[in-house]
């Protein structure tokens, strides 16, 4: 009978780890490390994030789909090296292909306000992350 939920259990394991690939997420190599790789915008936000604080463009914070909120993430934009840390304290993007949204102060330090939309890198060591996430960017 142990066997039995056992295997289950790895079943469903395995079937997490290949929607994590589908999904264009490969397991990294160094425990607690996130990295994720595709397009950022900025927003200008008023009123009250989904962790329930004030919103302020003027702060580096961001909205991320699932990223734990107060987990501190590197943005680097793709185009021009920069990089930035926001704090996660939003839910979003809600645009199909974007990976984070960004405050109007973290899009102005990467330097991507004019274009509103650009490729970054998002990395982070936050002991938050359950899970090992690693994509390549080009």
């Amino acid at each position: 009978m142990k066997r039995i939920v056992l295997a289950r259990h790895l079943s469903r394991v395995a079937l997490a780890g290949a929607l994590l690939a589908a999904a264009g997420v490969v397991s990294g190599a160094q425990a607690g490390v996130y990295q994720q790789c595709g397009k950022a915008s900025w927003y200008k936000l008023g009123g009250t994030t989904a962790s329930g604080e004030r919103a302020n463009p003027n702060q580096l914070t961001a909205a991320h789909r699932s990223l734990p909120f107060g987990t501190l993430v590197d943005v680097t934009n793709l185009a021009n090296g920069k990089t930035v840390t926001v704090r996660i304290n939003d839910r979003g993007p809600f645009a199909k292909g974007r990976v984070i949204d960004v405050t109007w102060a973290a899009a102005k330090e990467l330097g991507f306000v004019r274009r509103g939309i650009t490729r970054v890198k998002l990395s982070s060591k936050a002991g938050k992350i359950s899970s090992e996430y690693k994509q390549i960017c080009q």
